[in-house]
């Protein structure tokens, strides 16, 4: 099996658990947290929020952490990967060189289908074709003179490798695509587009260039800006197999390369506007490419600095951005993470902010209002606090909001607001979250498990049990009989009884890698940091599990008496039906 890395090559899942064998996480920790041994786990005080009684814990078995205080888990990869705001292949690249692992050389290759190296390299070219159109093309003059009347000079244009597509239909084919597979190779990165009536065409033309690098500094795609008032005004790159406009984010490779220890970050709306920031030494904004903000934008925000501060127009259209922006932060917003607003008045942008009143006035904190002001002013414009129903209402629209915040310091305060506001009992709002059903707001995805029933419950104890002794798995005898048992969940574990068989010394950060960055990963996580101590403590470990297997069976069974039975008398059955019927309940007598 492989972990496929985003828009790279993969990792073997046999390298990766070697990888997590060779680290042992409490010594990997320890070097950034010092650790103190407390029973069987490890405990310190949380390096990814302000506390001062430990709930930061570290088991050594499971090879895994978690804190108690605002939720922060994963493998030993997950940690350097939060706490120091590391991708995950480098990470990894960074375990490797501490086991002294090489990594596998097809981790560095493309996968195999798509060719993905050939077509960072032809961008790279491309990139390269597009700043000596800037220099040498005789329609240059005009981009240059754009240039130099939004004030970018030619360090900051250099910088960003800033380019110039030529007016014309064929001037990148003429230059790069002029055979069969070289055009097939443009297209493929989004630079060419397909006539109906066969051939190709550029797919900027006239247009100021901007690469998009990646985290790792390849070059995925291109933005697009016009010289005139001619729409669209912004063009960006298609998806493609190496380019998703969801994940990635402009000017954040620049921002890492140019600030080593980056505490803030800005999210600002264009590529213009990135740009003009770093004229006045503002080297710390990233924008969207052509798409709101989505969870993993923020995740990987959050990933390389603990502060976000999203810039938006005053206008309309900027207030219903920064709402968005809002629902997509709170699900993320544990302790230790801050995002705050900053609009710009009526008439401005980023861009034409800084220039009129420079670098100190945008970076002046007093004018960001915080996440959670935010949504209090917001939740506040449509209620009467005046009145008790008013009140009533504010609590009302306050609560599916908080309950999709992890438990932290933040979600305290925030329920201290609006208890202070509705003239409420802190208390008695905690009382009403506990029974807050999850909800879907637009771009809102919440936390919050649902409710499992008994049956989906004996899987998450099953697989609870495998996390935590993974060897368990041998005592399973017959593993095809729990195929086709009519409960949520037992697909997946079955993978899960697969996957441990194949991999015999895997352990429970093994699982965990195994499905990073899949749906089912914040289940497991989940799983992992629960029931720790009760299972540690159990004598019976083996035969708890086995009475689980055979409660699970069960099920199979009863489903198959109930398929017999269900007819409108029994009499009607045949003796084969009866004598069927006589087995299956001595099994479920048993059972």
């Amino acid at each position: 099996m492989f972990i496929l890395l985003p828009m790279a090559g993969r990792i073997p899942q046999n390298f990766i658990d070697e990888l997590l064998a060779r680290t042992d996480i409490v010594d990997l920790i320890d070097g950034f947290v010092p650790l103190k041994k407390m029973g069987k786990d490890f405990k310190a005080c949380c390096p990814f929020h302000d506390e001062k009684t430990p709930s930061f814990t570290v088991s050594q078995n499971k090879q895994f952490y978690h804190c108690f205080g605002c939720g922060a888990n994963g493998t030993a990869i997950s940690f350097l990967m939060e706490y120091s705001h590391l991708e995950f292949l480098e990470a990894i690249e960074e375990m490797a060189n501490k086991a002294g692992l090489p990594i596998p050389e097809e981790a560095n290759q493309p996968r195999t289908d798509s060719n993905l190296s050939e077509l960072y390299e032809l961008l790279e070219i491309v990139v390269r074709f597009y700043c000596t159109q800037l220099k040498e093309h005789k329609q240059a003059g005009r981009a240059i003179e754009y240039l130099k009347n939004r004030g970018i000079s030619g360090e900051i244009a250099k910088q960003f490798e800033l380019g110039y597509a030529p007016a014309g239909w064929d001037n990148l084919i003429e230059e790069l695509g002029k055979s069969d597979a070289a055009q097939k190779r443009l297209s493929l990165t989004g630079m060419i587009i397909k006539r109906d009536n066969g051939g190709y065409y550029d797919r900027f033309r006239d247009r100021i260039m901007f690469p998009i690098r990646d985290p790792r500094g390849r070059v995925i795609g291109f933005g697009g800006r016009v010289l005139d008032d001619e729409t669209p005004k912004y063009l960006n790159s298609p998806e493609t197999p190496i380019y998703h406009k969801g994940r990635e984010l402009y000017g954040l490779y620049q921002a890492r390369r140019t600030n080593k220890d980056l505490q803030r970050l800005y999210v600002v709306e264009g590529y213009m506007d990135v740009i003009a920031l770093a004229q006045y030494g503002i080297t710390n904004a990233v924008a969207s490419l052509g798409t709101a903000a989505t969870s993993d934008h923020l995740e990987r925000l959050f990933r390389a600095a603990a502060q976000v501060v999203f810039c938006f127009d005053g206008d309309n259209a900027g207030r219903t951005a920064a709402w968005r922006a809002l629902e997509t932060t709170l699900p993320l917003i544990r302790d230790g993470r801050q995002a705050f607003f900053m609009f710009m008045p009526q008439g401005e942008d980023p861009d034409t902010y800084v220039r009129s009143n420079g670098r100190e006035s945008f970076e002046d904190n007093s004018q960001y209002l915080a996440l959670s002001d935010y949504l209090i002013a917001k939740l506040k414009e449509t209620t009467d606090l005046s009145t008790t129903q008013g009140q009533a209402k504010l609590v009302d629209d306050a609560l599916p909001f908080i309950s999709l915040m992890p438990q932290g310091a933040l979600r305290k305060l925030l329920i201290r607001d609006v208890a202070k506001l509705s003239d409420g009992d802190e208390a008695y709002i905690e009382s009403l979250l506990s029974s807050q059903k999850p909800v879907e707001r637009r771009t809102i995805r919440s936390n919050k498990p649902a409710q499992k029933s008994g049956n989906e419950n004996l899987v998450g104890k099953i697989i609870s049990m495998l996390l935590y002794q993974p060897t368990l798995v041998h005592t399973v005898e017959n593993q095809d009989a729990l195929k086709s048992i009519p409960v949520a969940g037992v697909d997946f574990l079955l993978e899960l009884l697969e996957l441990i068989r194949n991999n015999p010394k895997i352990s429970c950060a093994g699982i965990l890698e195994n499905w990073r960055d899949t749906k089912y990963e914040p289940r497991l996580k989940q799983i992992a940091a629960s029931n720790s101590d009760m299972l540690a403590v159990s004598s019976r470990l083996e035969e708890e599990f086995l009475g689980a297997l055979t409660k699970l069976q069960a099920k199979k069974t009863q489903q198959e008496l109930k398929q017999l039975t269900n007819v409108k008398r029994v009499s009607n059955l045949s003796a084969e039906d009866k004598e069927a019927i006589r087995k299956l309940t001595k099994i479920s007598d048993k059972k």
